[in-house]
């Protein structure tokens, strides 16, 4: 099964992706791109194209919204974005997915959307 996110992409087109500086400081470990950041403040960066705008649309995201949607550094993105969880992917609705997905013109997930996995 493809998971609904690599159809989606929305949340990446609607909100505001803050982090701490560090996250994106390589020499503290951090794993975001610095080039692809802005600051907010002195504790915290955005990710760039989230932030300043009325129509958030992060620059790491490689998407047509609810065609295809790719992250272009997942497995270096911020640990906001890993925190988000499309809808019933571990159970139950999540009211950031489904709101993300309202604003796009796309349904949200349902527990369908998940069939039962034989782990």
């Amino acid at each position: 099964m493809s998971h609904p996110c690599l159809t989606c992409g929305a949340c990446c087109a609607t909100y505001r992706v803050s982090l701490h500086w560090s996250e994106a400081e390589p020499e503290l470990g951090g794993l975001v791109p610095p080039a692809l950041t802005e600051r907010i403040d002195g504790h915290q960066v955005a990710m760039r194209g989230t932030c300043w705008t009325k129509q958030p649309r992060c620059d790491a995201l490689d998407a047509e919204i609810g065609v295809r949607s790719a992250c272009r550094i997942h497995p270096l993105r911020p640990q906001a974005c890993r925190d988000v969880a499309a809808s019933w992917e571990f159970g139950a609705a999540n009211a950031q997915c489904d709101k993300a997905r309202h604003a796009h013109g796309l349904p949200a997930l349902t527990p369908a959307d998940w069939p039962a996995r034989n782990d």
